[in-house]
Parts: structure tokens; sequence; C-alpha cells
């Protein structure tokens, strides 16, 4: 094995998936992987990287073309269907490169012929890894969206096929969980990507208004029309109109819209004559549309009109593995927009993170953001540790409402009491950097005062060094 010469650069954060039914050349891929610090795990047939996929996101697969169970052509159509953003490389025999030429056709990145050269195998994976890791980070933050978790995995892989459609679409999820986010990306993905992408909310426009943001008005329709104005369906210009919480339209703009949805027209407010219109739609509900519908709430055939594709967001606590990748995210964000575009993002420490990931989220991405726009606000020397994030504030709401009907006055006094004494210790350790006399001073308590209270409330001063 030769050795080698140089700097790698870090690929720490790629995902490889080694599939061989060759036991020793899974193991010395897998190894020879770990000189640029990938994670590679390895799979003895098709088969078994199937599951493994399912089981866990990848960035990358190496696979051998002749395998029992499953073999790599077929894994790899397989992969390019369910998981279009994993890369796929052939590792080919010479008898077999006919058929490595053929799975390039069919979506394979790259082939390399057994026996390989080390150094090749090396550079040609860091090469991928590295163009894979640009797409991986450039991909939420100019889209918003993560996707590690296989719930949010199937999200995007729906929205990818649906995206190279006209169909309209309708996004369905609670609120905070990403609607307009989505509604972006298949926006994104669509071959009108360079045209117009316009959102209106229609829960915060009276009827009127809404009609006239989205079908136009001629001058005079109404007091204030001083002059024409062209609406959003006639601006789209081919592109895509996201309309935001149709549940709460009423009835009689429901008529309206199926009609413009029926016959590509709309009549802008005060005209006499129907204009042409070419967009495409993609609404979104935070309600159950089929509840409202027996109901007699929403008309059922506009319902069908706008779910052709119908997509459904996951909560965020039914996606727990894309928690800290949001956090991440949004670490980012919030240190350039409120630290200046220079600054260095303060470091999530694993308390913190810990916190993250045992929260229940009931207000989805929206209240991660929210937390952790608050964390990079009120930390100190650059580490977010858990009570920067709050989260222990909503708990204490949660159970304050949860008791309303029961709470008496002295457990109401004891909570507030809990909370305070958590906050307080919290920033006095913060700001000693977990040195217990100093805090116990600044408090103006005993050592052994204070260490009962971390005690009580499960406080490791560790985590404020």
């Amino acid at each position: 094995m030769k050795v080698i010469q140089g700097t790698r650069n870090d690929l720490s954060a790629l995902r490889v998936l080694v599939v061989d039914d060759e036991a020793d050349i899974r193991v010395g891929i897998q190894k020879l992987l770990g000189r640029l610090g990938a994670k590679a795990m390895v799979a003895e047939d098709g088969q078994r990287a199937l599951e493994m996929l399912g089981e866990q996101p990848v960035d990358l697969v190496l696979t051998d073309l002749n395998m029992p169970r499953l073999g790599g052509v077929e894994l790899l159509a397989t992969i390019k269907q369910r998981w279009p953003e994993t890369a796929v490389m052939i590792l080919t025999g010479f008898g077999t490169i006919q058929s490595a030429v053929t799975c390039m056709q069919g979506g394979a990145a790259h082939f390399i012929t057994k026996p390989f050269d080390n150094e090749e195998l090396l550079q040609l994976t860091e090469r991928v890894g590295l163009q894979l890791l640009a797409g991986r980070i450039a991909g939420p933050d100019s889209n918003g969206v993560v996707a590690e978790d296989p719930a949010m995995r199937r999200v995007v892989e729906l929205v990818e096929r649906v995206a190279q459609s006209p169909l309209p679409v309708l996004v369905e999820g609670e609120s905070g969980t990403g609607k307009e986010v989505i509604a972006r990306l298949i926006h994104a993905r669509s071959p009108v990507a360079d045209r117009p992408f316009q959102a209106v909310n229609a829960a915060a426009l009276p009827d009127s208004l809404l009609e006239s943001e989205l079908f136009g008005h001629v001058r005079g329709a109404f007091t204030g029309a001083d002059q024409d104005r062209e609406g959003i369906f006639n601006t789209a210009r081919g592109g895509t109109v996201f309309l935001d919480e149709v549940a709460s339209m009423s009835p009689s703009f429901q008529s309206k819209l199926l009609r413009v949805l029926q016959e590509k027209v709309v009549r802008p407010l005060g005209s006499s004559t129907d204009r042409p219109v070419d967009f495409r739609l993609i609404a979104a509900s935070n309600q159950d549309l089929s509840a409202l519908i027996a109901a007699g709430e929403f008309r059922e055939d506009l319902f069908y009109r706008l779910g052709v594709v119908r997509v459904l967001l996951p909560r965020l606590a039914d996606r727990p593995l894309d928690v800290l990748p949001l956090a991440s995210l949004f670490l980012r964000r919030a240190a350039k927009t409120c630290l200046g575009t220079d600054s260095t993002a303060p470091e999530l420490t694993p308390a913190a993170a810990d916190a993250l990931r045992a929260h229940s989220w009931p207000g989805n991405v929206r209240e991660l953001e929210n937390a952790i726009n608050r964390a990079v606000i009120v930390a100190l020397g650059g580490r977010i540790l858990p009570h920067h994030l709050g989260l222990e504030d909503r708990s204490w709401k949660d159970r304050r409402e949860a008791r309303d009907d029961e709470l008496q006055y002295a457990e109401g006094k004891q909570l507030a009491i809990e909370r305070f004494q958590r906050e307080f210790v919290q920033r006095a350790l913060e700001l000693t950097h977990g040195n217990i006399s100093q805090a116990a001073e600044r408090c103006g308590m005993t050592r052994a005062a204070l260490q009962r209270i971390l005690r009580q409330h499960g406080i490791d001063r560790g985590d404020f060094r």
C-alpha cells in the first residue's frame, strides 16, 4: 500500500458505504478512507446496503458489481430512485467494464477497475466527497432544507419528483414545520426556477383584498383604486404562486379560485373581461382539509384540484435526526445576522445539544430557530449552554398552563422559585466559568447552599468551564 504524501482535505463529515462481498476488500477500503477522515461503513451485498441506507443517510456508495442477493447494477438503480442525492462509484473487474459504462449512463458518478490503485481511489473519493459536502452545506443555506432524518428524506425525494411537473401541490403540516420552505424548494428544483416565486398568506387578507392581490383590479374598481393593477396570478409569468393557509378562504372565494384553476383565466376586480394566466400553484394548510370538507367548510372539488400531489411535512419531534443539523444551520445564520458577517458562530456545547435532542418541540422548526437566535444573543464566552436556549422557560410555562385549573398559590410560588434559582445560579456559574466558590460568592450564599441547588436542579458545573 502506498504512503500518502501531502495534506488531505478534511472529509470528516463525509458518510460513505462500501459494498463488496469480499471481506478483505471491504475492510481495506474502510481503513483507506479513514485516512481522509471519512466515516466509512460496510455491507456485504446490495440487499444489506439498502437496509443500511434506509436506516441512516449516506453521501457516497462505493459498490462492486457482482454480488449475491443483489448486485451493483440493481443497487445503483434503487439508490437513484429512492435517494437521488446519494452518489455511487462502481468498483469493477476488467471483464465487467462494459457493465460499469452502462452504470455510468444510469447515474453512477465514476467507476474504478480492480485491482485499483490506493492513491487513485483516495483522490477520486476526495474529489467527489468535496463536491458532495459543498452541495450538502450549500443546499440548506440556500433553500433552508435539512433532510438527515429518513422522515424528511422521503419528503425531499417526493419534492424532487414532483418539482419537474406543472401539477398543483398541496403542502400539509403543523405550523412551524416549514411549508413555505418546501414550496420554495419545489420551485427551485422546477424547470421554471428562473421565473417568479410569489407567496400570499390567505389568512392575512380579507376576501376583497385577497381577490385584488391575486386577480388584480382595474382603475375605479373600489375606493383608492386610482390605476390598473395586475394580480399575482398574472405577474407570475409562468412561475410559481404559493398560497398559504388555504383553509381560511371563504366559500365564495373558494369558488372563484376553483374557476381560475379549471380555466386558467382571471377576471380582475371591476373588469368585464377574462385574462389568461400561466402559473404553477402550490397551496399549504396547517388544518385537516378532509375534516373541513366533512364539516361543509371547504369545497371537495377545490381540494382535489389543489392536492393533485400532497406533501405531508412531519413534526420536528418526528424527525429527531434533523434537530442538530437544523440547529447548526440556524446557528450560522444567527451569527451572521446578529454578530456580523465576519464573526465566528458560538460553540454548541454537548449539554446544549442534549437539551435540544430532549425537547419535544411543540412549535416545530420555527421554535428551534427562535431558541438558537435567543442563545446567540444571550450566550457569553462563545459557548451556548442549555439555559441560553430558553427551553426550560417553555417547560415551566407548559407545566404551569397544564395545571392552571388545580394549581394552588403555594405550588405556583414554588415553581416560580425553582425557575428563579435555576436561572440565577446558571448565570453565576457562566460568569465564573464553573468556579463554585466564586459563583457562591456572587450569589451571596455558601458553597454548600449552592451545591444543594445544583443537585436539586441537576446542573453540572462542568458545562460552564
